[in-house]
């Protein structure tokens, strides 16, 4: 009888043990962070305070108030490439020189020649590789779109594309995963079910969700008011109503996702970055331009952990550069000094006055704009003024720009919309976001806001020289002349009065 009960307290003794030390594994166990990236997706949602959209995204509208929301959450680029470089780095894309458009590639899955190639410093690592060093797996389930090389194996332990060679410029698709179709998701893909995992899972947004809607749910183009910078013609309002229906669409999508991070046991310990590159991709002045419309987008984060406490809202002004920095804080990952943003939730946060944007070359359309935006105003510098709006651009097949050059043409814009699209741009622009949410009244040249527009002003151009910004030089001519070979045999570029920085390639 003692023999046995001797093996009995044994039995427990080890038992308790061995308990012990799970539970103190699980509880040291870092979280899984998980980064949903909708491509082009302005936040017009529920929890945003959308009239229209309210009640229609409930499933975005929870993740929100489950988790901490921002309010004022701002891209660094109103493009993908380069607001994605900035976001894979943590620094601004004119400080590492990936500003232009899809530059550093112009090849067809291929090694990307050295002459082409735009490098990071020796220094610089991207957020996977430094989430890899702290012990994280990694993977990307969509595109990189990233303006340097790079090799796809350094920031990803696994990914979607099966004809990826090292030594290649990684995968850069034009399009994120239709997260409707796909099978496999990613983080199951990892050997070791307890090692913590960071992954970028990226969905359609403004692009494709818009087919998602939810049945009976889809908004008509009359449904939805058009802003007075657009004139009210059928294919201005089916855009516009598009990225409304891409919003309810997105919020399927989401749903989706966490329903499957349920069902494979992996929800309550990942924390979800839920966020877009820029905004709007379907109508003119959002997706490539510097005002609202261009650069606010959704930012929210939600999981199991003290700094995310359920339904706090933010209203303070942050950069998706602290998306990345916040990122490697929750990791307890390497914070290196170079990182342009902040963890959002360290004690020594500090909120920002200002929070700077850029624009360069998309595609192969020249440009250079910058902006700086603060509690109540929006600063805007364009440096080619003379460049209208209308410039030729990749667009200019699409009825939203061939309908609005045809009303140009049979005088049918408006004073405001005929100067704003078709004339010479100001050099300044200034707007009360408040007082003016559209961004229709400059305030520039108004005596009772100079003091504000000299205070933007000197924001901006003491950012100019204190960070280098590689948008103020040329850009690289290899890498220019590489832009309109890629283009030249293309009907839209051969018919239109493309910039003049191409004649030096043009053969006579």
């Amino acid at each position: 009888m003692k023999i046995v009960t001797s093996k009995l307290l044994l039995c427990i003794f080890i038992s308790c043990i061995a308990f012990s030390c799970k539970t103190k594994a699980q509880t040291e166990r870092k979280p899984n962070i998980l980064w949903i990236i909708a491509e082009d997706l302005s936040p017009f949602m529920g929890c945003y305070g959308d009239s229209i959209n309210k009640g229609h995204t409930p499933v975005i509208d929870q993740l929100a108030s489950d988790g901490v929301l921002f309010k004022r959450a701002y891209a660094t680029a109103p493009v993908c490439s380069a607001a994605r470089s900035a976001i894979i780095t943590g620094v601004m894309q004119t400080t590492t020189g990936t500003h232009n458009h899809r530059s550093s590639r112009f090849t067809e899955d291929s090694i990307v020649p050295q002459n082409l190639r735009i490098l990071l410093p020796k220094d610089m690592k991207t957020i996977p590789e430094l989430m890899k060093d702290a012990g994280y797996f990694t993977f990307n389930s969509g595109k990189d779109d990233y303006n340097f090389h790079y090799d796809r194996t350094a920031l990803y332990d696994v990914g979607t594309k099966e004809n990826y060679k090292p030594g290649m410029n990684g995968w850069q698709g034009n399009h994120a995963i239709d997260f409707m179709t796909v099978k496999n998701y990613v983080w199951n893909a990892r050997k070791d079910k307890d090692q913590p995992w960071f992954g970028q899972v990226q969905i359609m947004g403004g692009k494709k969700d818009y087919k998602y809607v939810r049945e009976g749910e889809k908004l008509a183009p009359n449904d939805v008011p058009l802003p007075p910078y657009f004139p009210d013609i059928p294919s201005q309002r089916e855009a516009w109503t598009m990225h409304y229906n891409a919003n309810r669409g997105s919020d399927v999508t989401v749903e989706n996702i966490l329903k499957q991070l349920k069902a494979d046991g992996e929800l309550e310990n990942t924390i979800i970055f839920f966020f877009s590159d820029h905004g709007s991709p379907t109508s003119l002045r959002h997706k490539q331009f510097c005002y609202e419309g261009g650069l606010l987008v959704p930012l929210m984060i939600r999981g199991n952990h003290p700094a995310l406490k359920a339904g706090i809202v933010r209203n303070d002004l942050v950069s998706l550069l602290d998306v990345s920095a916040t990122t490697l804080a929750l990791g307890e990952a390497q914070m290196p000094a170079y990182l342009d943003g902040q963890d959002l939730f360290a004690e020594t946060f500090k909120e920002q006055q200002y929070v700077i944007g850029a624009r360069d070359r998309c595609d192969y359309t020249i440009d250079r704009i910058r902006t700086v935006v603060s509690k109540d105003f929006r600063y805007i510098k364009n440096f080619f003024p003379d460049r209208p709006m209308m410039q030729a651009g990749y667009r200019d097949n699409k009825p939203i720009v061939l309908d609005m050059k045809k009303a140009h043409e049979e005088g049918k814009l408006t004073p405001y919309q005929e100067e704003h699209w078709f004339g010479v741009r100001p050099v300044e622009e200034l707007y009360d976001l408040k007082a003016d949410p559209d961004q229709i009244n400059n305030l520039a040249n108004d005596p009772k806001f100079s003091k504000v527009l000299v205070a933007h002003r000197t924001v901006l151009e003491n950012w100019i020289k204190e960070t280098d910004d590689k948008g103020q030089y040329p850009e690289d001519v290899s890498q220019l002349e590489a832009t309109f070979n890629l283009w030249k045999d293309r009907p839209r570029f051969k018919n239109a009065k493309v910039n003049p920085e191409y004649d030096q390639f043009k053969k006579d």
